[in-house]
């Protein structure tokens, strides 16, 4: 939110966010809803900075962090390898390997041999590296819980400036 020179929050009216498309007399049918898309922005950047925080405060970088996720949230049934890790961070594979590197110093994964194709390696979490990600979860779900009205009223005026 927009601050002070004294570094207080000023608060500024929150008007309802308008549903985007919907034609007025004084409003093309090709009108925009800045305000909603600024909203809606506005509540990504506020929970990812929340989460470089907590991932900071747990000793993890944030991609450190990204990577327990996605290694434990894509691993069903089978383990994911270190190029669907490169692709779900949306990072090269070498630099992957790199982070992986580090990780597993730290304790926080192990890797292991594809049974299929010794050419793959497949990652999974340590007992430590699940521990971790499971104390950010906890407090990343009570965030997005307490998130999830303003972003519903956003994403409710996107969907009907689809309809209309």
């Amino acid at each position: 939110m927009p601050q002070s020179k004294a570094g207080k929050t000023r608060k500024r009216p929150k008007p309802a966010v308008r549903a985007a498309g919907t034609r007025t007399a004084d409003r093309p049918a090709r009108y925009v809803d800045y305000e909603a898309l600024a909203r809606f922005r506005y509540q990504l950047r506020r929970f990812l900075s929340f989460s470089e925080a907590a991932a900071n405060k747990a000793g993890l970088t944030p991609q450190q962090h990204q990577a327990l996720l996605a290694i434990k949230g894509f691993s069903s049934p089978d383990p994911i390898s270190m190029g669907d890790l490169a692709q779900f961070l949306f990072i090269r594979h070498h630099t992957a390997v790199g982070l992986m590197d580090r990780m597993t110093k730290l304790g926080l994964l192990k890797r292991v041999a594809d049974a299929d194709d010794s050419r793959r390696v497949l990652l999974k979490l340590t007992r430590k590296g699940e521990l971790r990600l499971q104390t950010l979860s906890k407090i990343h779900f009570e965030e997005l819980r307490s998130a999830s009205p303003a972003l519903s009223r956003i994403l409710r005026s996107f969907q009907h400036s689809r309809t209309r």
